[in-house]
């Protein structure tokens, strides 16, 4: 394998390697992405698996909007949680996970008014294209050739925390413990994945869709067995151009918004859905 870093387990992430992602993820926030020089910016951390979405409707809202520039900060939802705790200047934060959303809030760090359910997603496992092995239902992930299973990790990681929980309602997480490989994020857990640098991965359906080719659906556990993955944003407290975040926010509640959400294999929230 070309990059050890897929050898990575549990007790091997340390926290330097942690604060070394996490100041690398804040300074990216800090440096301009789009607009003309003078231009209102506006903050976005997103949770990496909304990229595309997020990316394509901040096309379509600057275009709207000359006067705007938009700063993309994406990563996991919880690394991004534990930035905005620190006071790091963000406008809007949308999240994989309502675990992480509810912190801030019971903090007082987000506008709860302002918080919303605009999208939801499914977990799905997968292999590289060329795998050999036959991974069909989740026992198969006891085979003895399945040596290696990324997920994100479940500390900060929300695909990793609904990983675990599937896992463990299907009386997996303990036999499977120590093939266990933690990823920062979901993106890089489907990277290892599409590499060939693990044997499987648990990541969502639209993660898995922008690697058509280069990595293989294997079963979709039961969503019965996990918590469900609901996508929540909410205007951060202290945000510079709180009026702007909120215009963003709209639009991904829009019909507009949801379009392209669709269109990236994202769902509908539930009728049911908080707020």
């Amino acid at each position: 394998m070309g990059d050890n870093r897929a050898r990575a387990t549990p007790h091997h992430a340390g926290s330097l390697v942690r604060w070394v992602v996490l100041g690398g993820i804040v300074l990216a926030a800090l440096l301009p992405l789009a607009g003309p020089e003078g231009a209102e910016e506006v903050t976005i951390s997103a949770a990496i698996s909304t990229k595309d979405a997020v990316e394509e409707l901040g096309r379509r809202f600057s275009r709207a909007r000359p006067g705007v520039a938009l700063r993309y900060n994406f990563g996991s939802s919880g690394e991004l949680q534990q930035q905005i705790d620190a006071g790091a200047p963000v406008d809007l934060f949308i999240s994989a996970g309502e675990r992480q959303m509810d912190e801030l809030e019971r903090k007082s760090l987000i506008r709860a008014s302002t918080r919303r359910v605009f999208a939801r997603n499914v977990l799905t496992v997968i292999t590289p294209a060329d795998s050999k092995l036959r991974i069909a239902v989740p026992a198969d992930l006891l085979g003895p050739r399945v040596q290696k299973i990324v997920i994100g990790n479940p500390r900060t990681v929300p695909v990793g925390q609904y990983s675990e929980e599937s896992l463990k309602a299907l009386g997996l997480w303990e036999r499977l413990r120590d093939r266990l490989v933690f990823a920062e994020n979901v993106r890089q857990a489907l990277e290892y994945v599409s590499r060939g640098e693990v044997d499987a991965g648990f990541v969502y359906t639209t993660d898995a869709a922008t690697r058509a080719g280069r990595v293989t659906e294997a079963f979709r556990p039961a969503e019965d067995t996990y918590s469900p993955v609901l996508y929540p944003a909410a205007v951060v407290r202290d945000a510079r151009h709180p009026a702007l975040a909120q215009a963003f926010l709209d639009l991904l509640l829009s019909r507009e918004g949801q379009a392209v959400l669709a269109g990236l294999g994202f769902e509908p929230p539930p009728a049911s859905a908080p707020r």
